[in-house]
Order: structure tokens, then C-alpha cells, then sequence
């Protein structure tokens, strides 16, 4: 039940978290601290609870957030929409076929032009290993020079809406919805979390998912395991961060080539198909050289590759080993459902038909993900602002 005190009691838990976020890019969840992480799930948390009581959370009176997706998206789209929406700002998406950018225009020059009455700019760019991240750096350097030389009244902040290493809105809505489900972020510790490999019949799905995954969790505690078939390895820096991470946080990490290894006893699972590292760095290089014969060839070869592992499927048998047989199942959507969208997939109909409502439950969390970033980037004091969204009470809708 919404109360004004149950509002005050979350802003002031989160006011005395020491985060340091303003005027912060988020484009790995690694360059952050834990109790940054933990003070954007916080404000994540009292939007969501605002917006629900129609409460108004806008704050900002005109301004621009332009969308920017390299590749295809739903979720991650609509949610970045709606959460600019949310705060006050109008959505621009650019479509790089329709601006300069198509006749050559440099990054250097577009990030300055987008920007002048910009507040944010959300990128995916998660098609070439080695680039998609850089980019949006290269994107940072710009802007801070657009606003060090007065072009830009302020220096709009980047949301990495997925990369070719990270997709932090993703994860950090995954790392809410898990402390939801299991009673807070402390509840974490000690849990088995399964980041396992599944079949797909498609080619070239990003590795940013599961690295986000394993580099994230592992700072809270959970003892983590990622399950792949050989050869289905990812960036070995993530492998790295993962294993400090554990160490640090009083956690765990493995790497097993057991799907049923991983799920034996877990309290969460999240069976997710990629591609693996060594064929995405061909596929880069394949794709910048425009050589489609070739990009065919891997297709087809990686396709065959997939089969061999097609039964790597989150089963009825497979959930039945997890802990009391009541895992979390978790996907970051679309998921590849053996009988529904493919003949053979990630995860059988039965499983995925008993968890579906979860799965949107969890990508629920996103579009506040993604607005708590935007404010935190924007705003000093965001606890002074949320409590001035409670005190001046702005419906809105006006009649409910």
C-alpha cells in the first residue's frame, strides 16, 4: 500500500548511500563502485513506486534524449522511450541512414551537433567485437570537448544500451528483479546463479548479456557459474573481472562445460544462447570488409557448430536438479522456445510457459533502470529531487 512515510522511509535509505554518479557516463557496470550500483536499483525502485501512484516524476520542462540503436531492439527501445518520457524529455532517435553520418560525417562532429539542447544520449552498438564499446567513448571524448570550448551549455550524459561488452540495463534491471524475488541485495550472497549457454538455431547473438551477468553478480556475493560448451568462450577480460570480483565480494566463480553442472542446486538460472568470442572477432572483421560470401560461410558454420550442442536446453529434467527444484528462471527476452518459435531452443515450452509472467516482471525493471541513470547523470542531489516529486504531489492523471 502507497504511504507517504513508506516513500520518505526509501528516500532516506538511499540519501545515505555514498554514491558518485553525477555527471557519470554508465557504460560498463565494472567502472562503478557497489554502492553506485546499489543507489541507482534505490531510485529505480522509488520511481517505479511514484509513477504506479500517479505521482508525477518529471523534472525536466523541455529537453531532448536522442536514441541511438546500431542493431534491432524491442525492450531496451521502448523502455529507454518510456523512461524519457517519464522525466520530461522528448525522444529523437538518429537514424544514421538519414543524417550526415551516411556521407561520412565523423563522430566528432555528429555528437556536438545532436547535443546542443540535449540532456542524454542512449547507444547500442553491440554488432562488432572491439568496437561498440569504443564507440561510445569516442562519443564521451567528444562531448567533453563540445563542453570544455562552451559549444555545449552541459555535457549530456551516455547510457550504454548494450554493447559489444556490457548491456548494463539489462543487467542491473536483472540484478533488481533477483533482489526482489529473494529479499534484497544482501539475499544475493551465497546464492547459485547459472549463466549457461543454451541452443539457438540462429548465429551471431552478442556475448554482452552473460559477461554482463558474470562481471555483475559476482559483486554482490553470488557464487556464479558459467556453463558453455568448449569454444563458446567470452572476452577474457570479463572472465577476469568475474574471478576478482568473486574474490572480493566473499563470492564465487566457475567455469563449467556442464549445463546440468550448473543448474545442479542453483537458486537462479539464466539459459541464453551466444556466439562465441573467436567467431565474433571473424564476424567483425568479415562484416568491415563488406565480405558477404564470407559472412555466409561463418553463418553456415556456426550453425552446424550450434547443433552439435542442441541439447543444451533448459528442461524439465534440468530444473527439476536446481535448488528444490524452484529456480528463477530468467531471460533477457526474446527467448527461443522449443515448439513455439523454433523447432528446438533455449528453453522448453513447459518451463518458459511457467515462468513467462516472471520474465516480464523482470524486464518491467528496465524502463527505471534507464530513468534512474538519466537523473542520476543529470542531477547533484537526486534524493532532493524525488522527495520534491513526493511534496509537490503533481498528478499524472488528473482523475483515476
Amino acid at each position: 500500500m502507497f504511504s507517504i512515510a513508506s516513500i520518505e522511509d526509501r528516500i532516506h535509505e538511499f540519501n545515505k548511500i555514498p554514491f558518485q554518479l553525477y555527471g557519470k557516463d554508465l557504460l560498463l557496470t565494472q567502472e562503478h563502485s557497489v554502492q553506485d550500483i546499489n543507489a541507482v536499483l534505490k531510485l529505480a525502485d522509488i520511481l517505479r513506486i511514484l509513477y504506479r501512484n500517479n505521482v508525477s516524476t518529471r523534472c525536466f520542462e523541455g529537453g531532448l534524449a536522442i536514441s541511438q540503436f546500431r542493431d534491432m531492439s524491442t525492450r531496451t527501445r521502448y523502455s529507454f522511450v518510456s523512461a524519457a518520457e517519464l522525466l520530461g524529455l522528448s525522444v529523437q532517435e538518429l537514424d544514421e541512414t538519414k543524417s550526415q553520418i551516411a556521407h561520412g560525417e565523423t563522430v566528432r562532429e555528429t555528437s556536438n551537433m545532436i547535443s546542443f539542447l540535449s540532456e542524454v544520449i542512449g547507444i547500442r552498438d553491440d554488432l562488432f567485437i572491439g568496437r561498440g564499446n569504443t564507440y561510445m567513448r569516442k562519443v564521451g571524448e567528444a562531448l567533453d570537448e563540445g563542453f570544455a570550448e562552451g559549444v555545449l551549455g552541459h555535457r549530456p550524459g551516455i547510457v550504454n544500451l548494450q554493447c559489444d561488452i556490457d548491456h548494463p540495463t539489462q543487467t542491473m534491471a536483472d540484478l533488481m528483479h533477483i533482489s526482489s524475488e529473494f529479499g534484497g541485495l544482501e539475499s544475493l550472497k551465497g546464492k547459485k546463479i547459472a549463466m549457461s549457454w543454451a541452443y539457438s538455431p540462429s548465429y551471431g547473438k552478442p556475448l554482452s548479456v552473460p559477461q554482463g551477468i558474470i562481471t555483475l553478480m559476482t559483486r554482490f556475493g553470488a557464487h556464479v557459474t558459467l556453463a558453455h560448451p568448449q569454444g563458446y568462450d567470452l572476452l577474457p577480460e570479463t572472465i577476469e573481472s568475474a574471478r576478482s570480483n568473486a574474490l572480493e565480494s566473499g563470492g564465487n566463480f566457475d567455469v563449467v562445460d556442464s549445463m546440468d553442472a550448473a543448474f545442479e542446486g542453483a537458486h537462479v538460472v539464466y539459459p541464453k544462447s551466444w556466439a562465441p568470442f573467436q567467431v565474433m572477432k571473424r564476424r567483425t572483421e568479415l562484416m568491415e570488409a563488406n565480405d558477404q560470401p564470407g559472412i555466409k560461410a561463418l553463418e553456415k558454420e556456426c550453425l552446424d557448430q550450434n547443433k552439435q550442442y542442441i541439447d543444451w536446453e533448459c528442461d524439465e529434467r534440468r530444473m527439476a536438479m536446481t535448488d528444490k527444484g524452484k529456480a528463477l528462471y530468467m531471460h533477457c527476452l526474446p527467448a527461443d522456445i522449443s515448439g513455439v518459435s523454433c523447432e528446438k531452443g533455449e528453453v522448453a515450452k513447459e518451463v518458459f510457459d511457467r515462468y513467462r509472467i516472471k520474465t516480464y516482471f523482470e524486464a518491467r525493471y528496465k524502463p527505471y533502470i534507464i530513468a534512474a541513470l538519466i537523473v542520476h547523470a543529470r542531477f547533484r542531489d537526486p534524493a532532493a529531487l524525488v522527495d520534491h516529486m513526493l511534496r509537490r504531489d503533481h498528478r499524472r492523471v488528473g482523475i483515476l
